[in-house]
């Protein structure tokens, strides 16, 4: 079973950079926290105070599945929806 890598490039839109980076933080503590998570970290870009990259492992498709599916998720998606300018996720394997 191999594990599942995200990154989630999040780019706010002009003027609502503080409150997405409050939301994103938000999300941080409960989704390290679930069963399958290996490592959730968020990082803020040095060049672009505006983007924002989650960088996450998960055990196996199924814990990344439940992830989703979790309420702190959907929460979160929620309220950055209307703060985000562009978002892109990209699942990814070691090599």
């Amino acid at each position: 079973m191999e594990n599942i890598v995200i990154t989630a490039i999040l780019k706010a839109k002009t003027g609502n950079e503080e409150q997405l980076f409050g939301v994103l933080q938000q999300v941080v503590q409960p989704s390290q926290n679930e069963d399958g998570c290996i490592k959730y970290q968020l990082h803020k870009s040095l060049e672009d105070g505006g983007v924002f990259v989650f960088y996450e492992v998960w055990q196996d498709e199924a814990s990344l599945k439940k992830h989703i599916e979790s309420d702190h998720y959907k929460i979160y998606r929620q309220k950055a929806e209307q703060l985000v300018e562009n978002r892109d996720v990209y699942r990814l394997k070691m090599l």
